[in-house]
């Protein structure tokens, strides 16, 4: 049975209980609900990079350093915790971390963007901004874990469309942010840019109210999880049948898991690492809060859309040479693309985009298949492992930037996704 033709049981008419019991047994509303649920939360994860550039422009002086610490933060607190909470969900069917992760980013983003607003101070903005990644961390292990179903070659390509739903979300989340902070922002250095003697002189303002009205955004996503996601007593109860089916003791490969280690951590300094400083680096050509959102959610959108591309590829070919070229050819895209403007980069972050991040689902189905018995675990510690070090990387492309420049950090950037190509070829082939 597949997603897509799995049937809808009718709820029993006996109680309200017996309905929400069949509601919750039905796989596909639980599909659709952790993919809405994965839509809403990227699509504020998505937003991020971009409200911090224009706040450092707007609202509240930062330096690079500063924004890739904030982020950097953001991601590394967010990823250390997300194998705990994939524990916690291998437990208990995750319903509240699901639902209760997408409402509790939300807020806590919002709550940093007022606190910026109103005090001007860097320290009181951060500890809400950092908080706030307890709630994406909660969801996502969770999520991919309904997700992909049992473990299986199908499996990834479940997996692929669940990433697209939250490859969207980043998408939406840069260009939108953009387009709404655009609308509330001076441009007064617009009218000086052809006078040299006073270019840039100009002191530039902006509000970001009108973020506050996305916080309704998530409420479908948290509600249909509220009433799809299993409760403790069923999922354990499935949980036990499904263990006394099983096979014997299964031992995890330790040098399969190694070098999957090694690829995603190399993987992952160009994405998610390097994508945090997108806004950024167009920023400094003179780009618009709505035209640098646009071209960091064309990265995002384009890593969703090959994604479900690469899980149908991956079945012929097999994950680890879909993963390997794809990384390979994003290698001149993202080398070439400081020095890019107009549409040349609107098209080159779509390329790098869907070249480098397309192979997203099949590391972590190849991570779930190495660990069969724990896959909210698996999915939550190579998420976690792959956002932790993001977050490094990210930070070290901002300390750098400051001292070589972004253009050349990203060319850095590039060689290191070509030895992270080169290693995809030692992966495990299941």
């Amino acid at each position: 049975m597949t997603i897509l033709d799995a049937k809808i049981d009718a709820p029993p008419k006996t109680s309200l209980g017996a309905a929400m019991q069949s509601i919750q047994h039905n796989s596909r509303a639980r599909f659709w609900s952790v993919l809405l649920g994965h839509f809403s939360v990227d699509t504020f994860n998505g937003m991020v990079s971009v409200l911090m550039a224009f706040m450092s422009l707007n609202v509240l002086h930062m330096t690079n350093t500063q924004i890739g610490f904030a982020i950097s933060a953001y991601q590394l607190v967010g990823a250390v915790s997300q194998p705990f909470f994939g524990l916690w969900g291998d437990r208990n069917g995750g319903r509240w971390l699901g639902a209760g992760g997408v409402a509790w980013t939300i807020t806590l983003l919002m709550v940093a963007v007022m606190v910026a607003a109103v005090t001007q101070n860097y320290v009181l903005m951060l500890i809400p901004f950092v908080l706030a990644s307890f709630g994406s961390a909660a969801f996502h292990p969770v999520g991919t874990m309904h997700a992909g179903g049992v473990s299986g070659k199908s499996s990834a390509v479940k997996l692929s469309w669940f990433f697209l739903a939250g490859q969207l979300g980043l998408a939406l989340g840069p260009g939108l942010t953009g387009i709404l902070l655009d609308s509330a922002a001076t441009h007064n250095n617009a009218f000086t840019a052809g006078l040299a003697p006073f270019a840039n002189i100009l002191v530039e303002h902006g509000s970001v109210s009108p973020l506050l009205i996305l916080s309704l955004f998530g409420l479908p996503g948290v509600a249909l999880m509220a009433l799809t996601l299993p409760s403790r007593a069923a999922y354990q109860e499935s949980r036990k049948a499904a263990d006394e089916a099983g096979a014997a003791k299964f031992v995890i490969p330790m040098l399969p898991l190694l070098l999957l280690a090694i690829t995603v951590t190399l993987r992952s300094i160009s994405n998610p690492g390097a994508v945090a400083f997108i806004p950024r680096l167009f920023q400094e050509k003179g780009w618009t809060a709505a035209e640098y959102g646009l071209v960091t959610s064309a990265f995002w959108l384009a890593s969703g859309i090959t994604g479900v591309i690469f899980g149908q590829l991956a079945v012929r070919f097999g994950d680890r040479m879909v993963t390997a070229v794809s990384l390979i050819l994003s290698v001149p895209m993202l080398f070439l693309l400081p020095a890019s403007d107009g549409f040349g980069a609107f098209a080159l972050a779509l390329l790098a985009g869907g070249l480098s991040g397309g192979s997203h689902s099949l590391l972590v189905a190849m991570s779930q298949r190495l660990m069969p018995k724990s896959r909210g675990f698996a999915s939550g510690a190579t998420l976690g492992f792959m956002f932790g070090v993001g977050a490094i990387g990210t930070l070290i492309i901002g300390t750098l930037s400051d001292h070589i420049g972004l253009s050349s950090t990203f060319q850095v950037v590039a060689i290191i996704t070509l030895i992270a190509g080169l290693m995809s070829f030692t992966l495990r082939n299941d």
